[in-house]
């Protein structure tokens, strides 16, 4: 455990532009919307201050967890005991040079998509329904719709937290494969670059309201962080969880959507610790029943013998 008091009051110190809050609530960070608090919470403004915060980090070594927009992360009702880092408005930027862009880690990926297809770029259509950042697509090679960040990205800015270094990164660095990147937690990506190509904007606003209809038609809204399992090769998760027999299935206050099978809601107020009982159960009937082992895709934060 760490001094909690005296981390936040040494990173305040060296990081002035950051936020830093003790006992911060971290479910009002994820899409889950459960779960408990940080130790400390540090919102970064600029590669100054994300330097500063890793020469603390390097030297104390407490547990750090970055957190971007909470679309892929479970943390548990007892929380997180180190410090939890955001990226802030510092890294929620944008710029759009011919069919090269520039984004921010922050920078939501359906604003982003937005943004492009106006430019009259085509190829990140797809990630207008998805609700996470730059960052966090870029290190776990999210896509959708048929497409990748493996697609189009170039190159990444990493910041180590073992030491502050700031590395120009490639993409063919990055070992991109489905929903895996060769990033390590101690690395944060601060931008990317990704190359696009000219298309039809009058096209492509099509496709993008096509994926926002085809994702309201068919997967749930409410508090969840969408695919739960990653897809066994040649198959869907969704397919084999609701062959197991397991939509709908409840624990508490979670539950298996009754729209789409590989997707767990979260009720209002619930817990994190019944959202995780529900992935285990899944998981335990799927492989009773069909003897396929499903590998999850949420990560998870502070739940005892949990990766």
């Amino acid at each position: 455990m760490i001094d909690a008091s005296a981390m936040a009051a040494r990173i305040a110190a060296a990081c002035p532009s950051s936020l830093v809050e003790l006992d911060a609530p971290l479910g009002p960070r994820t899409t889950y919307r459960v779960g408990g608090p940080a130790a400390v919470l540090v919102v970064v403004q600029d590669l100054a201050d994300l330097g500063a915060l890793a020469s603390i980090t390097a030297t104390d070594g407490p547990d750090t967890l970055v957190v971007g927009r909470g679309s892929n992360l479970l943390v548990a009702d007892r929380g997180f005991p180190g410090v939890a880092l955001a990226l802030g408005a510092g890294f929620d930027f944008e710029e759009i040079v011919d069919e090269m862009v520039v984004a921010g880690a922050a920078r939501a990926l359906p604003v982003l998509a937005r943004s492009t297809v106006a430019a009259g770029l085509t190829g990140f259509e797809w990630a207008v329904g998805v609700p996470g950042s730059i960052g966090g697509a870029v290190r776990m090679n999210a896509g959708g719709h048929g497409a990748d960040m493996a697609e189009v990205l170039v190159a990444v800015t990493v910041v180590d937290l073992r030491n502050g270094d700031v590395e120009q990164r490639p993409a063919e660095a990055l070992d991109l494969r489905y929903r895996h990147s060769a990033l390590e937690a101690h690395e944060v990506v601060a931008d990317a670059r990704l190359r696009l190509a000219f298309g039809n904007r009058a096209e492509s606003e099509r496709t993008l309201s096509e994926i926002v209809r085809w994702r309201r038609e068919h997967q749930p809204g409410g508090q969840n962080a969408g695919s739960v399992f990653t897809n066994p090769a040649g198959d869907s998760a969704g397919r084999i969880i609701d062959g197991a027999g397991c939509k709908g299935l409840r624990v508490g206050t979670a539950s298996v959507s009754t729209k789409h099978a590989n997707f767990i809601q979260a009720d209002p107020g619930g817990s994190a610790d019944d959202v995780l009982a529900v992935m285990q159960e899944v998981r335990a009937r799927v492989t009773e029943r069909t003897g396929v082992v499903l590998e999850p895709e949420t990560h998870l934060v502070g739940f005892e013998g949990e990766q």
